[in-house]
């Protein structure tokens, strides 16, 4: 079957490619269900911490390798033990980039959210546009963000990083009652947030006089979604005594000033990815028309082309924002 799969260059660098030629299907077992698939989403920290080697990016020994956890197909196979889908559904599920995928429904119990993949789906509603389910994954990640923060109606919660899943803990966050502020260096991804209006303020930190800024606002809850090494003094410097600092972007170490956090007493969190209570809360919120992916998704693209794209997120990855491929051919 066809697959996306991650593999070594002659030049040391990592790409990622389409094949026609990865896993054959083993037989469907009593418990499974099978998806013919229609579009995967582009996971982009994700995907490209693993085409540049990052903290939990595959080993040079284990590629070729597929990847990925935004799928959305058409149910093609039932096995008899499955009660709850049937043929002809459509699914988000929390699989890769693969022309064909099992799932396994009952296997959840007992395991970590990262650990559920092929149990992890949503039943599509008919109201759900699909190019838009096939980014459930980035945000169920910050549904599960919000969740995990405990966010109270009223309060300013920072979000560092206008990719996708800062985006959309923007809107969550805001659907929750909080007053959100989003800070990026691209313009272009804090106009899209004005514009789609779930903001109450946004903050371009490529420039000078950012870090009073924030410090000034005083949040009660910051998501940290850049990663970018040595900020985290300035983070804690702009959360409120008590309040609450996540760290979810893929980094292998994070240091700050004790004595400052102390002094603050704040509250310091991380995230793993997201589980079905999660995917269940963004499909309502979603098909009731109170989070708005659609400005997002800047491109959707043949599966075929999917090359140029990976290139781009590996070298130029604010280029990127919501990337969609198409398997319909």
């Amino acid at each position: 079957m066809r697959a996306l799969i991650t593999q070594p260059r002659a030049d040391g660098k990592r790409e990622k490619v389409l094949v026609d030629n990865w896993d054959d299907l083993p037989p469907l077992q009593v418990d499974e269900v099978r998806t013919e698939t229609l579009f995967t989403g582009l996971t982009n920290g994700t995907e490209r911490n693993g085409l540049i080697g990052g903290n939990y990016a595959p080993s040079d020994q284990s590629l070729p390798a597929g990847s990925g956890y935004q799928n959305v197909g058409r149910v093609v196979e039932v096995g008899s033990d499955v009660d709850d889908l049937e043929e002809g559904d459509l699914v988000y599920s929390s699989q890769g980039h693969y022309e064909y995928c099992t799932l396994r429904p009952h296997k959840l119990k007992g395991l970590m959210p990262h650990q559920r993949h092929d149990g992890l789906y949503v039943k599509l509603n008919p109201e759900i546009d699909l190019i838009q389910a096939a980014l459930f994954g980035v945000s169920a990640v910050a549904m599960r963000c919000c969740r995990n923060a405990d966010l109270r109606m009223g309060e300013r919660f920072l979000v560092i990083g206008g990719g996708m899943v800062g985006q959309m803990a923007a809107q969550i966050g805001n659907a929750m009652g909080m007053r959100a502020t989003l800070c990026d260096i691209d313009q272009r991804r804090l106009d899209i947030a004005k514009e789609i209006g779930a903001v109450e303020a946004t903050i371009n930190v490529g420039g000078d006089g950012w870090e009073q800024q924030v410090q000034e606002a005083s949040y009660r809850t910051i998501l940290d979604l850049a990663g970018v090494v040595g900020m985290e003094d300035q983070l804690i410097r702009a959360v409120e005594h008590g309040g609450t600092i996540l760290f979810i972007a893929g980094r292998f170490n994070v240091e700050y000033n004790f004595n400052l956090g102390q002094h603050r007493e704040i509250n310091i969190k991380q995230n793993s990815h997201f589980d079905k209570d999660d995917l269940g809360n963004l499909h309502r919120l979603v098909s009731r028309g109170l989070l708005n992916m659609a400005p997002l998704i800047l491109d959707v693209v043949p599966v075929t082309e999917a090359r140029q794209i990976y290139d781009k997120l590996r070298d130029t990855p604010q280029a990127l924002l919501g990337t969609v491929f198409d398997w319909r051919q």
